[in-house]
Formats: structure tokens, sequence, C-alpha cells
């Protein structure tokens, strides 16, 4: 964490900074500018970025980090999972608060400020009861949405009961919610196949809403089916020190025979408090 209050005061206006980027006309301008605290920064599209002054460690991962996230107006599709050193987001009982430690929490609530829209899973639902909401970062909060192809997320789950944000509730033709749910709850029926609703599908149809950025939190599951389809544009891996040794695992794709076939996307990696964040471009996989 920052050392002192000048740091700190930098750190919190590069976040302001990564922000506002969001809120820019990129398509118009190839160059924004922005003033941290007293240092002028110039962002080009694509979230390259040149300071006037020395900016704190924290300050520069931050910008390097998140501004290629912002700094363009293309839709986004990143995936979040923070995992173990040997590839596991939960025990066999399913208890997973917290893998990571603060500052990845802290991560992963700027995400969500980031975007338009927050996507999980009915297990993670059923799981975790999440709120899906903006809390360690000022930001906006964004719609939640919950694919939930056969209706078995229970009614009085939070996201359904507590109006912090707008909330899509995916679900398949025919099928029915288990109860009544809060009037901020939209329901969105889609078509499904044996395996689910089909992710491209699901963020076409977010698109067609105005929700362009779109996080894909979990679980493990809707992440891995996303990056099995090729719906990803970004992958942060958030890989804390520790060993679970069973348990739930991050990422399942159809088996590969030879490493050549293994994904090679580029990749960034940055200090996250004691974990490790490792920022993978999954538009260059080799």
């Amino acid at each position: 964490m920052s050392d002192t209050p000048r740091e700190a005061s930098l750190l919190e206006a590069a976040w302001d900074c990564v922000r506002r980027s969001c809120e820019r006309d990129w398509s118009t301008s190839s160059l924004q500018h922005f003033t941290l605290r007293d240092i002028h920064l110039s962002v080009e599209r694509g979230g390259i970025w040149h300071a006037e002054a020395p900016l704190p460690d924290e300050a520069r991962d931050l910008l390097d980090c998140l501004l290629p996230l912002v700094a363009h107006d293309a839709p986004l599709a990143i995936a979040q999972l923070g995992q173990s050193l040997d590839g596991r987001i939960a025990t066999v009982s399913g208890h997973s608060q917290y893998v990571n430690g603060l500052a990845g929490r802290v991560h992963l609530h700027r995400l969500r400020a980031l975007v338009d829209a927050v996507v999980v899973g009915a297990g993670t639902v059923i799981a975790d009861n999440p709120k899906l909401s903006v809390r360690h970062v000022n930001g906006h909060q964004p719609q939640r949405v919950v694919i939930d192809p056969s209706g078995r997320v229970p009614a009085a789950s939070h996201v359904f009961q507590v109006a912090e944000a707008p909330t899509l509730h995916v679900i398949g033709e025919g099928v029915l919610p288990s109860g009544p749910m809060g009037k901020h709850v939209t329901r969105l029926t889609m078509t499904q196949t044996e395996n689910g609703i089909e992710p491209h599908a699901i963020l076409e149809r977010l698109a067609r809403l105005g929700l362009k950025r779109v996080l894909i939190e979990g679980g493990g599951k809707t992440v891995s089916r996303f990056l099995e389809a090729g719906a990803l544009q970004r992958l942060h891996l958030l890989v804390a020190p520790l060993l679970i040794g069973s348990g739930r695992p991050g990422l399942e794709l159809p088996p590969i025979l030879t490493l050549d076939q293994a994904l090679r996307p580029a990749w960034r990696h940055f200090d996250c408090g004691d974990d490790i964040l490792f920022d993978l471009d999954l538009t260059a996989v080799t």
C-alpha cells in the first residue's frame, strides 16, 4: 500500500483518471489529457500514457494495468479469477473467503467499477450469495447479470432482492424463475443448448442493451465456458501464495494431447499485495 500521503493521493488520482477514461469519447480523439494532482498526464487511445513527472510505483502499475481496458471505444469482455498456486478457487466444501488478499479484492472492485455489467453463473450465486457491488473503491454500480438456464437460483438471493443495481436474470426458454423477485430484476429469456446458453449470444444480447464492457466474474465453470468459446479479450488471474491441494479448480478446458495445443496468450504481471496479478491478452494467443 502507499507509504506517504502524497503517494496515496496520487494513487487515488490515478484511479480517478482511469474512471474518467471510461467516460471519454475515444472514437473522436486518439489523445486525452488529465491532471493527477499537480502532474499532467496524457493518455493515448489503447492505454499508453505519459506523465510530465515521475509517479509512485502503485500509481504507475494502476495506470499500466487498467488504462488498456478502458482507453478505447471497442466492446470488452474480461474475466477475473482468484486462485491458489495450484489453481484452486475454493476448497472441496466450496469455502473461498478469501483466497486472495485485500489488494486482490480491491482490484476486483476496480474492475466492477469499470464495466457496464458483471456476469456470474448460477453456481456462484447459489454458493456465495454475492452482492456484486462496488464497495472498496469509488465508482458506479454496474448492472448485475445472472446466467441461470434452468432457473435454479433461489429468488431470495441478494442480487434478486436488494436493488443496489439493475439485475438481469438470463434464463432458458420455457423455464420459470424460482419465485418472486424485486422490481429491479429483468428476465432475459434465451435459447439454450445441451451445454447451456452460448457465451457469444449472451454478450451480443447485452451489447444490444448498451452493455458493451462486461466482466465475467465467476465462477470457474462460467469463466471456462467463455474462454473455451473464444468470447474473452482479456483474463485477469490473481494468484495467491497458498496451496489448497484439492477442491474446485479455476479453469477447466477440453483436454489437449500435446503442449503445442496449449493457449499461450501475451501476458504481463503486477504485484497486487501478497498476490500476483497475471494480465492475459487473449487477442494475442499463439
